[in-house]
């Protein structure tokens, strides 16, 4: 298959639309347009934004379509539900999008998976936590990829329990997914038999000066502080809180966190601090393998998000193809429901499966930030703790509460 690039301008009132900037194509053959919609400039960019959409290239690459051409667009949604959705009709309405995918803050996933129903699309969020996408909030035409909330409050606040960290203060944003991700990290913190001493929410994305909401944290008394925030959140809540003292009395839960994370924040000052990714680059030769292929187009090494493009846009063109295109551009539901049919199985996550309700299922890991004696390289930091099995990982069908799951 011939790769060819483009760029197109984008329309000023497009609301930070980037234009399409990636086509493998042929004359006269049907065309699949895959939408990469994410943080392309605000606080979570390094999570997603420009690495997503080259694992999204690369699969595309790599998968190599016969009888279809795949087209990619990629557009920023600046964290925000109106936006996201402006773009998604344009997308859909004009362009003949087939396919959303990343979706990045949960308040915008949660308004792209319901337009993607209301337009029988497919919509895959593959950055985005809130576990509400496979519970009360979900579709027929959507899958959730990589992970949720109730993995990372399972993963790791009922570890931090049984390592001793029986006493927790939560600071989360106040938006769907640090709502969700606080409900569901104290559920388990409790479950596991600690307590929850206070919790405080911050305004998102508006905050960047924690210095109110670390010392009631710190005059909380808990051992433990759990940050369900992410990107630049993470990193300035960390750095803020060496600086104030905090990390020498109070432990770091880091909820949602990523390699990118860790090496902004640096080792001297992440150093023990504990985390659940769904994928590393050094788990095993598979991820290696990725690794080595996409390094050179990326100036930030894949954390799980973004591998989790490559990962949907592979079994989604795998589907594509058992379909054939025609079939699956005509409904999204019907797609979904193939994708489902059909084993997942790549480089980055290996064997697993998608449920009913929509929930991609694959193990998760839990690991500790190495100290800097221990690392190799700068993107060398994490060491493997435990592994939490797939069928085990992620909050069970009769919990979830999804209105088309009989269970």
């Amino acid at each position: 298959m011939k790769i060819t690039r483009r760029s197109v301008l984008a329309s000023a009132t497009s609301a930070g639309i980037i234009a399409p900037t990636f086509r493998a194509r042929a004359q006269a053959k049907p065309v699949i347009k895959i939408g990469v919609i994410n943080d392309q400039s605000g606080p979570y960019k390094d999570l997603n934004g420009p690495t997503s959409a080259v694992c999204t290239k690369q699969a595309v690459m790599e998968f190599n379509a016969q009888g279809f051409d795949v087209e990619v667009l990629v557009a920023d949604n600046q964290n925000k539900p109106d936006v996201a959705i402006a773009i998604g009709r344009k997308w859909i309405d004009n362009e003949g999008v087939d396919i959303i995918m990343d979706c990045a803050a949960s308040s915008a996933a949660l308004a792209m998976a319901a337009l993607c129903r209301e337009k029988d699309k497919v919509c895959l969020p593959t950055s985005t936590a809130t576990s509400d996408l496979t519970g009360k909030a979900c579709s027929p035409n959507t899958i959730h990829w990589v992970f949720d909330t109730y993995m990372e409050a399972k993963s790791t606040g009922g570890a931090m329990v049984k390592a001793g960290g029986d006493s927790w203060y939560m600071l989360y944003p106040n938006y769907a997914f640090g709502e969700a991700l606080q409900r569901d990290a104290s559920r388990f913190v409790i479950a596991a038999g600690g307590k929850v001493l206070g919790s405080e929410t911050y305004a998102f994305p508006e905050t960047t000066d924690f210095s109110v909401q670390l010392v009631k944290a710190q005059a909380s008394g808990a051992k433990v502080l759990g940050f369900c925030g992410a990107g630049a959140d993470l990193v300035n809540v960390v750095k803020q809180a060496a600086e104030f003292g905090l990390t020498k009395k109070m432990s770091v839960a880091a909820m949602v966190a990523y390699t990118q994370d860790v090496r902004s924040i640096g080792l001297d000052g992440a150093q023990g601090m504990r985390l659940s990714e769904s994928y590393y680059w050094d788990l095993n030769d598979r991820t290696r393998s990725f690794q080595n292929r996409i390094k050179d187009k990326v100036k930030l090494w894949p954390s799980m998000a973004q591998a989790g493009n490559y990962s949907a846009t592979m079994h989604y063109l795998k589907t594509v193809q058992a379909m054939g295109p025609a079939a699956a551009k005509v409904s999204g539901a019907a797609t979904v429901a193939r994708m489902k049919a059909m084993p997942t199985d790549d480089d980055c996550f290996g064997a697993g499966r998608i449920r009913e309700d929509g929930r991609k299922i694959h193990p998760v890991y839990l690991f500790e930030v190495k100290k800097p004696s221990e690392s190799k390289h700068e993107w060398d930091v994490y060491k493997l703790l435990a592994t939490t099995p797939a069928e085990e990982a992620f909050r069970p069908l009769s919990e979830g509460a999804c209105s088309f799951i009989k269970v």
